[in-house]
């Protein structure tokens, strides 16, 4: 079985370093298409597989293709291999507010997989949510998932939730970074250097997520860590008087929308 890729970007290389780490078996057949010529060589020579320039080479010669570019192109990738796309191909989309009632309208397969992964993908520590027509057979699913499997935890969910899987999972890397870097320069004003600021708000994160992973609810963790009148209680009463909560909310929101508007005139 050939896996092809038509992108050859930050997110398709990831899933291909998985499959790569899993070693032989379904993954043993890597084709990726991708416009810049260095980028191709370096996909080539990094991870022994076939590149070319072209996407329509790509359907032809896959049985399941990874749709890795962004949902502002998608247009003019289908309109590209529509004619190409038959009804044995698995098609599976990457690509944010792309429905799979828009891919059906355009493409000649009913194998058609939405996917919505993460960038810890990139550390085979990703979250990826799968969403798929019922035409399905077991066998064919359980390969697309253990492509997906190759970078992390995989979540099947109904369509209608992956816009807000987006805002969570997609965008939730970008978000909980942000709060790690404001972190960084809290130590930095209270006097920390820069290194010592990092390692510390870095390793914090990394050893809360595992705690919580372990089965310690978020609520049970911060309960924990709260002493009455201590110095967490004092944090934690400044974070509600900015509206920590709503402003996490609302940005939850917002990108949510932005996957709707996306989507919108594609299903």
């Amino acid at each position: 079985m050939v896996i092809g890729f038509i992108g050859g970007g930050n997110m398709a290389e990831a899933i291909i370093k998985g499959i790569r780490s899993q070693g032989s078996g379904f993954g043993r057949e890597i084709f990726v298409s991708e416009p810049g010529e260095d980028r191709r060589q370096y996909l080539e020579k990094t991870y022994t597989i076939k590149t070319t320039a072209s996407n329509k080479q790509i359907v032809t010669s896959c049985d399941i293709i990874i749709l890795a570019v962004k949902p502002q192109t998608m247009d003019t990738v289908i309109e590209e291999i529509s004619d190409v796309v038959t009804g044995d191909k698995t098609i599976v989309s990457i690509a944010a507010g792309i429905t799979l009632t828009y891919l059906a309208s355009r493409l000649k397969t009913k194998k058609l997989v939405r996917v919505m992964p993460n960038t810890p993908a990139l550390v085979q520590k990703g979250m990826s949510v799968m969403s798929l027509c019922e035409c399905f057979s077991d066998r064919d699913i359980k390969v697309v998932r253990e492509i997906f499997m190759a970078v992390g935890e995989v979540l099947t969910l109904p369509e209608k939730y992956m816009n807000a899987v987006t805002a969570v999972s997609g965008s939730g890397p970008a978000f909980i970074a942000f709060f790690i870097e404001a972190t960084i320069e809290g130590g930095i004003k209270a006097g920390l250097n820069k290194d010592d600021a990092f390692t510390l708000a870095v390793q914090t994160a990394v050893g809360t997520a595992q705690l919580i992973d372990s089965g310690v609810s978020p609520s049970k963790l911060r309960e924990m860590v709260t002493s009455p009148g201590g110095t967490t209680a004092a944090g934690l009463r400044a974070f509600e008087e900015k509206g920590f909560k709503d402003t996490v909310s609302f940005a939850i929101e917002a990108a949510k929308n932005r996957a709707d508007e996306l989507g919108q005139g594609r299903g």
